[in-house]
């Protein structure tokens, strides 16, 4: 289907590829993976034909469609959040509003003298479009924003009062609404809460279409991909698995591939001994001449390339009173919205809760009136003695001066500490290098986040309230910070979409909407997410796998 041959990319000083080569088969679901940097957007933008090649040959063929979701979206407005969905999703999305403007056509008396062309037109158009099945096509359209956490208001409103988070999202749905024979899909999860994950993994799953994606969310990567492409050090290499089986052939590939470079070292060193001790024997001259141009033709094994994953050892915070936080009689409405309605909710020294629930369920609001970045209408939040809090939300980006370096910044903040502590704490979270001289205003939104996670967790405070602190984070920093995080010994409240991180970590779950996802009252469970999804049969509130 989709090929390269002995591909060859650079920029500048910077090599992508080198001979690389790859192929996506008809209906094959693989995951696109490798450091940051490596090639990944580089090889989806070759496909889509917005890049070339310097050496080698890409092969697409001209029949077929392409469906490209990734990060940066076009400006959306004037149109319903249904109707942008439709707009972008292919022929048929082109055929819906060709015929809506031939129906406008047809009822304007100033092109009268237009209607047999105008008729004859809508006809070819409705023949077509009734051929494609686009009368089923809206009803399409509503399942797949369902799908993605959009509710019949937000379905029928203007597209252009949508946040970026929520944009993202109707570029996904008209990315799957447009049926293409190749889905290209860039960290399709970042701007989706867990709900609308598990729902694009049954419908990644069950659609026809081959699918290259790339993704920082590992159980979403083993339910969907079957083959893993690896770019890495200028070559794509391919595994016959999902992104568990990856990671450990990977592993024995690596331990076979430094036991063979072990053994030919060794090999070596005996030759070279052979040749040095009788390189002045005029008898063993031949000999030696001989093992000199054996050696000259043998392919040097090199060691593989071990990507270093910085651990940082975390300070203990100070202990808390063993009642950390109380929720008595909360009231929290937006306009007719009511949000919570006399709940409670006591936390206590060394429970994780984990804030489950839909879209609006409430589960910002909450830890914002904890942090007392909110206020309730009514009822109170009592936090206990000898607390301290580290609150993360997205708007906890904005404590950054965006004039300063990551180094100046991390200097600026801690100005005791030591050049070596600040280093390993940068290098944990991925910063290391060059990395530190860069401008904090030239952070993307991942590297932004990793950044002001690591300044909270310098002095951990012993109560953390996380507002999704795994978005934009690769997995190498979420597999870090969930063991640093495992050890911590203060309280913790969390929402987060990564299962992984909700496995890792909970040992109490709050279900927003109740147990059913439907009902007003908040279900508590008083064990970990592992045992909810047990006890539920759901990993996500109302929605069944």
């Amino acid at each position: 289907m989709i090929s390269f041959s002995k591909i060859s990319k650079q920029y500048g000083k910077q090599i992508l590829f080198v001979d690389a080569s790859f192929q996506l088969n008809p209906g094959e679901k693989c995951g696109l993976v490798g450091p940051n940097g490596s090639g990944k957007t580089t090889l989806f933008r070759m496909i889509v034909g917005e890049e070339s090649v310097d050496d080698g040959d890409v092969s697409v063929p001209k029949k077929l469609t392409i469906g490209y979701f990734r990060q940066d979206i076009e400006e959306m407005a004037g149109r319903s959040v249904v109707d942008e969905a439709i707009a972008g999703s292919g022929r048929l999305g082109d055929l819906h509003h060709e015929l809506n403007d031939l129906q406008n056509a047809m009822s304007d008396p100033a092109r009268a003298g237009d209607m047999d062309a105008i008729l004859a037109r809508f006809g070819e158009v409705q023949e077509e479009y009734d051929h494609l099945g686009g009368y089923a096509l809206e009803s399409q359209a509503r399942e797949v924003l369902h799908g993605l956490g959009f509710d019949d208001e937000r379905i029928d409103g203007d597209v252009g009062a949508l946040s970026g988070g929520w944009k993202m999202r109707v570029a996904m749905a008209r990315v799957l609404l447009g049926r293409p024979d190749v889905l290209l899909m860039d960290e399709p999860t970042n701007h989706l809460d867990i709900e609308s994950i598990v729902w694009l993994e049954n419908f990644l799953k069950t659609v026809p279409a081959a699918l290259l994606m790339t993704s920082h969310d590992r159980d979403f990567m083993n339910r969907i991909v079957t083959k893993i492409a690896e770019i890495d050090d200028g070559e794509i290499t391919s595994y016959s698995g999902n992104y568990d089986f990856y990671e450990r052939e990977r592993g024995l590939r690596e331990a076979n591939r430094e036991a063979a470079f072990a053994r030919q070292q060794a090999m070596f060193a005996k030759e070279q001994r052979f040749i040095e001790r009788f390189k002045t024997h005029a008898a063993k001259a031949a000999q030696v001449q001989s093992r000199v141009k054996a050696l000259d033709k043998i392919e040097k094994i090199e060691l593989p390339k071990r990507r270093e994953v910085v651990t940082f050892d975390f300070r203990q915070p100070p202990r808390s009173g063993d009642d950390v936080a109380a929720l008595k009689g909360l009231r929290k409405a937006y306009g007719s919205r009511v949000i919570y309605d006399n709940f409670s909710l006591t936390i206590a020294r060394g429970e994780r809760w984990c804030v489950m629930g839909r879209n609006g369920a409430g589960k910002t609001t909450l830890l914002r009136m904890l942090a007392g970045a909110l206020e309730p209408d009514a009822g109170e939040v009592k936090l206990g003695a000898s607390l301290k809090m580290g609150y993360f939300a997205q708007q906890s980006l904005q404590l950054l001066h965006p004039d300063l370096t990551i180094w100046e910044q991390m200097q600026n903040d801690f100005p005791g500490e030591t050049v070596g502590a600040l280093r390993s704490l940068l290098g944990a979270f991925q910063f290391s290098g060059d990395d530190v001289e860069k401008k904090i205003r030239a952070l993307s939104g991942g590297e932004r986040s990793r950044l002001v996670i690591a300044r909270m967790l310098l002095y951990p405070p012993n109560f953390l309230v996380l507002d999704e602190p795994t978005n934009h984070l690769d997995l190498a920093t979420k597999d870090m910070l969930i063991e640093a995080l495992r050890k911590f010994e203060g309280t913790m409240i969390f929402v987060s979409h990564d299962r992984a991180f909700l496995r890792g970590l909970s040992n109490r779950v709050l279900e927003l909407g109740g147990e059913s996802g439907t009902d007003a009252q908040p279900f508590i469970y008083p064990g970990s997410y592992v045992e909810y999804v047990a006890r539920t049969g759901h990993e996500a509130p109302g929605v069944h796998t």
